[in-house]
């Protein structure tokens, strides 16, 4: 799938491609035609950068609920001919997650389109998790005879079925459809489900990995293998390590970490750093000089593990350092440092957000240090990153750091963030945004009241909710 592309933050279609809830408010505002349009082109194209952790469904079909939006282009988009050219989940499990949030609010067209799905689409297991959630027991039903069509009635089609019950994330259709009165549906899918038992146990009784006596030499030589297939195992190495190495083995893994292999050399360094070894900092800045593309990420990834007081006053000496050991140092300071480390931490984050731009993954680290430490100095950058950055989970991280060091944040993003994509940030606006404005309150409630609201939102909005509260 294609990097999607993201429109400036100060459009409309902006701001609904990233959640903020400064796009619900402008769409509620703008002509009906021109919102739907940019609604559809958040749905259609899914403008996450990691659909598998933002959150974008539910903000997407409470804007459908308000601007009373016709489904008709989630439909063409379903069932257009490209449901069977590109059949990666991206292209249509957000469609699918907005349709179940609406059918979960009660439209009905919403709910007649997942059951359609269902029983033709090439994304059917999405669909019908969606409904295990929503759909009652006679309609889910009456898609076991579509769903059962799919997985012909020879070997290879009653593994595949297998396969299929085995990994449903939803399980409640298999359950009923194995109870189904049917005597072929019920067969079936309970031969399927016990096919599915099978395999797990098989898997269990062919671990593949370490195994007990293995010396250290041969857990640097599996995580070497890892590297010739393709695989990075240096961190399960190490935890290897903590069970099969003894005191009588430091030599030799301390000679690992400073001239072994790729795979010897990650797997050794990890596992000393762990442990807060003496040498461990000193070959880690070894390795940053003289290892591969992959002992360095290693190196710096194992350093920034180290929680030890020796390993947070190296930091300081590093933090300036212009490679990624310096950034590692900038983050390290960021979750572990003090007060007195406020200048590097806030040096790390504009270094970053003016190399690397509002979306850099180091900025994650760097903005909760920033929140962590009160650096008041960084509400500017903290301001830049939440209105440009296109991940909704990092604009949450800003929004904590900005109630911890911007005194205009419950007047200012604190509204807006009630309408945000991701329940974190509704929850941190639910604590903080200041309810002179109307517009707060009736948020406020509306939150309260909706069932599809998180538990965690609900509690803080309650815990804001009072007599003394301003009437809408």
């Amino acid at each position: 799938m294609f990097e999607p592309v993201i429109a400036p933050s100060g459009t409309l279609l902006g701001l609904l491609q990233r959640g903020r809830g400064d796009g619900t408010l402008h769409a509620l505002t703008a002509p009906r035609a021109e919102a739907l349009a940019a609604l559809n082109h958040c749905v259609l194209r899914d403008p996450r950068h990691d659909w598998q952790v933002e959150n974008r469904s539910l903000y997407y079909a409470r804007l459908y609920l308000d601007l009373n939006g016709e489904l008709d282009e989630i439909e063409a988009h379903l069932f257009g001919p490209e449901d069977v050219l590109d059949t990666e989940e991206c292209r249509t499990g957000l469609a699918l997650a907005v349709l179940g949030h609406l059918a979960s609010y009660g439209r009905r067209d919403a709910l007649q389109l997942l059951r359609r799905y269902a029983a033709s689409g090439y994304n059917w297991a999405w669909a019908l998790d969606e409904l295990a959630l929503r759909d009652d027991d006679a309609g889910l039903r009456a898609l076991a005879a579509p769903v059962l069509a799919r997985f012909p009635a020879d070997p290879e089609g009653e593994a595949e079925l297998a396969a299929a019950v085995r990994d449903a994330f939803e399980v409640r259709p298999w359950r009923l459809w194995a109870d189904d009165p049917r005597a072929s549906v019920a067969r079936r899918v309970r031969a399927a489900q016990e096919a599915g038992c099978f395999d797990r146990w098989q898997r269990q009784l062919r671990p593949q990995g370490p195994r007990p006596g293995w010396s250290v030499q041969a857990v640097f030589d599996w995580a070497q293998q890892g590297i010739e297939r393709g695989a990075v195992l240096h961190v399960p190495a190490a935890r290897c390590l903590t069970a099969v190495a003894g005191p009588e083995n430091r030599p030799e893994i301390l000679q690992a970490a400073r001239s072994g292999g790729d795979g010897a050399r990650c797997t050794a360094l990890r596992y000393l750093a762990d442990g807060n070894d003496p040498e461990a900092l000193d070959l880690i800045e070894d390795a940053l000089a003289t290892g591969s593309a992959l002992v360095v990420d290693a190196a710096v990834d194992a350093f920034e593990r180290m929680r030890s007081v020796a390993a947070v006053d190296r930091a300081r000496g590093w933090a300036r350092r212009p490679d990624a050991l310096g950034a590692a140092a900038g983050r390290v300071l960021a979750c572990r440092g003090g007060a007195q480390d406020r200048d590097l931490v806030l040096a790390a984050l504009r270094e970053a957000v003016r190399g690397e731009g509002p979306d850099a993954p180091t900025l994650w680290t760097l903005v909760d240090g920033a929140g962590r430490l009160g650096i008041g100095c960084a509400a500017p950058v903290l301001r830049h990153v939440y209105r440009e950055t296109a991940s909704s989970h990092l604009r949450g991280r800003a929004a904590r750091a900005l109630a911890a060091t911007d005194p205009s944040f419950a007047a200012g993003f604190a509204v807006e963030c009630l309408w945000d994509c991701e329940e974190s940030t509704r929850e941190i606006a639910a604590r903080h945004a200041e309810t002179g404005d109307v517009r707060v309150v009736e948020q406020l409630r509306r939150l309260a009241a909706d069932p599809a609201e998180e538990a965690e939102v609900q509690t803080a909005v309650r815990s804001r909710i009072g007599p003394d509260m301003p009437t809408v």
